[in-house]
């Protein structure tokens, strides 16, 4: 696993509240290793992003604003427990 990857994957386990760790970290241990580009900017920026925002996102409690919508977000919405 290349750095980039490493480093995602351990944000996506210390997002600051435990269901935003598991659901950001399962998604990344079944997923980094096989995104593309575009896919690892999406999960960067997502990474930046308040947890409580992107929980919101994720639960569909909150509209996704637009630079976020993106097929990655989908992706992790369907993968969540």
């Amino acid at each position: 696993m290349d750095d980039r990857r490493k480093k995602l994957l351990f944000r996506a386990w210390r997002r600051g509240f435990q269901e935003m760790d598991l659901m950001m970290g399962r998604f990344a241990d079944a997923n980094l290793s096989s995104m593309v580009d575009a896919d690892l900017d999406a999960f960067e920026a997502l990474m930046h992003q308040p947890d409580q925002e992107v929980y919101d996102w994720l639960l569909e409690r909150a509209p996704i604003p637009a630079a976020h919508d993106t097929p990655l977000l989908a992706r992790i919405r369907a993968h969540r427990p």
